[in-house]
């Protein structure tokens, strides 16, 4: 059975990014007294943002009165105010080849699907600023459905509204660890991890994708042998 969706991550992977991400965070968390080095970021940046909010708090010993809900959401009211200001006022660029393999996969009739670790608010401005609402066929952002990466409600999610019935049908590309797990959890056909972000190759490797590239070029020969 051919592929009829490919579920793409945002930043890293489609969107460039140069640590503006981490650095939106690394800010957010710096306004709330927390100092935390690039390094200590990159690796959270595919998951849920409170979620990685809440993981980086409770790695640097926050007391229980800082691990509420509330709280977390102030600092990602921050984060999302710190990205929503860099995507409205700097260039926002594909990745390379990345708007021709749409092109190429709408050629074939396979749908394109776009998910992400950020909230609707930052995703949609995204998509704004490419152009890109009618160059995919769907979105989902990780405020879109109760769990986010590395879970697989956002694939699940997709299915349902593309009515692609079988995992086994789906392909999943992602350059972080998070990406990996959840299409391995949704069970996609391929699991595709990507050098173009967060992670090296032999870093990807450590989570057992089915291939890991180094180019978005190299996808469709993937999906279509």
């Amino acid at each position: 059975m051919s592929i009829k969706l490919v579920v793409f991550d945002m930043a890293g992977t489609t969107v460039s990014d140069e640590n503006h991400v981490s650095l939106a965070f690394q800010l957010a968390m710096r306004n709330f007294g927390y100092a935390l080095d690039l390094e200590e970021i990159n690796p959270m940046m595919g998951y849920k943002k409170p979620v990685a909010i809440r993981m980086m708090l409770e790695k640097l010993n926050a007391g229980p009165e800082k691990l509420t809900d509330v709280f977390i959401e102030e600092i990602h009211a921050v984060f999302i105010s710190n990205m929503i200001r860099f995507y409205q006022g700097s260039p926002v660029i594909a990745l390379p080849d990345v708007e021709e393999t749409f092109k190429e996969l709408r050629k074939r009739g396979i749908k394109i699907g776009l998910n992400t670790g950020f909230s609707r608010d930052i995703a949609e401005l995204i998509i704004e600023r490419l152009d890109w609402a009618e160059r995919i066929d769907i979105l989902v952002a990780s405020d879109d459905v109760e769990r986010g990466r590395p879970y697989p409600d956002m694939i699940h999610k997709m299915m349902s509204e593309l009515s692609v019935s079988r995992s086994e049908d789906i392909a999943k590309i992602g350059d972080t660890e998070v990406d990996v797990n959840e299409g391995i959890n949704a069970g996609c056909k391929y699991v595709i991890g990507i050098t173009t972000g967060a992670f090296k190759a032999e870093e990807l490797a450590l989570y057992h994708p089915t291939h890991i590239i180094d180019h978005m070029s190299e996808l469709i020969p993937i999906i279509t042998s």
